[in-house]
This record gives C-alpha cells, sequence and structure tokens, in this order.
C-alpha cells in the first residue's frame, strides 16, 4: 500500500525528491530508491525533520512500537500523521503519539494498488482545514476518497469497501468455474467474467441510474437474465450479502479493542 501511494503521488505531479521513505529494510529502502527515485531513510529523525505529513503504513501490530519511537519526535516537529492500519482506533494512535497530534485515519482499499482504490477518512480535532485538504489530495492519488462523520463508520467501510474486493473475486471465481461447466474454454471463461466485472462497473459509475434501476433495465421479462436473478433471489442472495457485510463489520470492531476484550 505504501509503494502503491508513493506511485500515485508520483503519477498526479508529486516530485519524487519531496518524498521520503523510511523502513529497517534495506532491501525495500533500495528498491524504492531505485525504482520511484524517492529519499530514503533509517532514521525516523531524518525523515521527521523534513516531513510535513507522516503516513504510517505498517501492520496494525508493529503500530504500537513505532508510534511511541516516534512520538517525542512528533512533539517537535507536529507534522499531520495519517494512518492506513486497520483496526487502530484514532484513541490509541493519541495515547501512542500524544494527545495534540493531528491524526487522519484512512480505510484504503487493495485496488489502491492500480490506483482505483476506494478510501474513507476521518480527522481528529486537532487537523486543520488545510491538513484535511493534503490528507484527501494523498489519498486521491490513489482513487476516490471521501470523509466518514464519525470514526465508528469506518467499521462499515471495511465491511463494505475494504473487504468488498474479495466479494467482487468471489463471484467472478463461482461464475468463471460455472461457465467452464457449461463448456466454456478456461482462458474465454475468465476474460468473459473479468471484462463483464469491469463493464457493469463502469456502467454503474456513470448512469444516473441507482444499480436497482440499471438491473431492472437490463433484466427483459421471461428472458435469461430475469431466470438467473430469480435463481440468486430465491437463494437468499440479499440476505445473505447482508449477513457477510455484518459479519464483517462486526469483526472489524472486536480487532480494534483491546485483546484481553475480544
Amino acid at each position: 500500500m505504501a509503494r502503491s501511494l508513493l506511485s500515485g503521488l508520483i503519477a498526479s505531479g508529486h516530485a519524487p525528491q519531496l518524498l521520503w521513505v523510511s523502513d529497517i529494510n534495506e532491501d525495500t529502502l533500495a528498491a524504492l530508491s531505485g525504482g520511484l527515485k524517492v529519499n530514503t531513510t533509517s532514521d525516523n529523525q531524518a525523515l521527521l525533520e523534513v516531513a510535513d505529513v507522516l503516513v504510517l503504513a505498517v501492520k496494525p501490530q508493529m503500530m504500537e512500537a513505532v508510534a511511541r519511537q516516534v512520538a517525542p519526535l512528533l512533539a517537535k516537529h507536529q507534522p499531520l500523521v495519517i494512518s492506513i492500519a486497520a483496526g487502530v482506533s484514532q484513541a490509541n494512535l493519541s495515547e501512542w503519539l500524544g494527545n495534540s497530534t493531528a491524526i487522519v485515519r484512512c480505510m484504503p482499499n487493495t485496488p489502491a494498488l492500480v490506483q482505483t482504490g476506494a478510501t474513507a477518512l476521518h480527522a481528529n480535532g486537532n487537523v486543520s482545514a488545510i491538513q484535511r485538504d493534503l490528507a484527501e489530495n494523498i489519498m486521491r492519488a490513489v482513487g476516490l476518497a471521501l470523509w466518514v462523520d464519525d470514526e465508528s463508520q469506518l467499521d462499515a467501510v471495511t465491511a463494505v469497501s475494504g473487504s468488498g474486493p474479495a466479494y467482487f473475486f468471489l463471484l467472478m471465481e463461482a461464475m468463471e468455474n460455472t461457465a467452464i461447466t457449461l463448456g466454456l474454454p478456461a482462458d474465454t471463461a475468465r476474460l468473459l467474467v473479468l471484462q463483464t466485472a469491469l463493464g457493469a462497473a463502469k456502467i454503474a459509475l456513470e448512469a444516473p441510474e441507482s444499480p436497482e434501476q440499471l438491473r431492472q433495465r437490463v433484466t427483459s421479462p421471461g428472458g435469461t437474465t430475469e431466470q438467473a436473478i430469480m435463481a440468486f433471489q430465491q437463494g437468499g442472495f440479499a440476505e445473505l450479502v447482508g449477513a457477510a457485510l455484518m459479519a464483517a463489520r462486526d469483526r472489524s470492531i472486536a480487532l480494534s479493542k483491546p485483546k484481553e476484550t475480544i
């Protein structure tokens, strides 16, 4: 995700010489320096001497250690901090980084890797209007970025867009396997499913109608599509999708709690 952010920022016109990366892995730093021409260091203090925005792109289980290590440096330089770690609340981040730290918590998804991501953001009370714009511009470098009013809504975002790509992959997988069962060659089945998914998403993004209206528009009475939709509905498709998203939302809530309460 960090590499995709860097690539997106460079593609949107940000100069590589203004971007810094800190990592303990020298191979990672060498690859980023050679491939993207960004500045690299293994010294967080050197990075925070020049950074106006600090993006914390580390695994959730590593976040506390990293945050506590950089906290004294943040108190001196006071950059905006953006966290893209799932399940790490702003309350925890404030505890580790300092209560005066300006923090934006983000929930991106994996299509950010190809600059078509969907990211929800929430800012704490220390974030200025200018910093909100900075955070939004950074995340827009890899796709759609929008704000939520309440941090708890990020759990719903996790269920919808954070985990969402896997739901579509699951449907693609099932369609592809069935297409092969119906006699199509494997490569043909895959290409048809992928292009159909791309086309449907493009129509849904560009059309003024809702997904329900679009579905009705392409479902002719007595036709093949109607038969397929009826089979989905008789199998409890909408209820199953609802249960799946609720389960993902509940798991997101549980992961954000202290381990002893899970």
